[in-house]
């Protein structure tokens, strides 16, 4: 999952919401030293992305990529889930979608002092040009996986991902809309017995 979806199954705190995203972040990092709602927030991304990693939908969904954009799948389809929670939230979120938005923003803002310094350069980016308002619009979705793209120091076919995504918008979403609940449902129980 990418870091709308893992601040939306974070419980709504600041340490919660600033561990949950700090997976991407935390290789090197002593994490006993974390306080104690950021470490549960971290062990909460790191079991969300492996029971992700290992859902039948999942798997299916990278299936349908090229073999040469295979490999990235799982970058893109972290992503573009992203993009379908949005497009969704009628269906999977609770009250007001810009409002949740900018609480995420502040949370964010608030937690800076608890996150190594490229995490906070990457969140201050992403609050100073809003992405996750961006990331309803799915053309925008694809210039972030460029961007992503544009980051990889090897020979690679990852950019104009996509081209591959667009025809297969609906069977993807699909799959996602069975998937997604199934996360949901793990997220809480994970949750209730912590």
């Amino acid at each position: 999952m990418n870091h709308f979806a893992h601040l939306y199954l974070a419980r709504p705190t600041v340490e919660s919401r600033v561990g949950n995203l700090l997976g991407d972040f935390a290789q090197g990092l002593d994490t006993d030293r974390l306080p104690k709602g950021v470490r549960a927030g971290l062990e909460h991304h790191r079991a969300v992305d492996a029971y992700t990693d290992a859902h039948p939908e999942v798997l299916a969904c990278k299936a349908l990529f090229s073999t040469e954009r295979r490999r990235f799948a799982g970058i893109a389809l972290d992503i573009l889930f992203d993009h379908y929670l949005l497009r969704h939230w009628d269906r999977f979120g609770q009250g007001d979608r810009s409002r949740f938005i900018a609480e995420l923003y502040r949370d964010l803002e608030q937690g800076e002092q608890l996150m190594p310094a490229e995490m906070a350069r990457v969140t201050r980016s992403m609050v100073t040009h809003d992405w996750f308002h961006a990331y309803q619009d799915l053309e925008k979705v694809g210039a972030a996986m460029d961007r992503v793209a544009q980051r990889i120091r090897f020979r690679h076919q990852f950019a104009g991902i996509i081209e591959e995504i667009r025809p297969l918008d609906r069977e993807l979403e699909a799959r996602f809309l069975t998937f997604f609940p199934d996360l949901k449902a793990f997220s809480q129980s994970r949750s209730h017995s912590a």
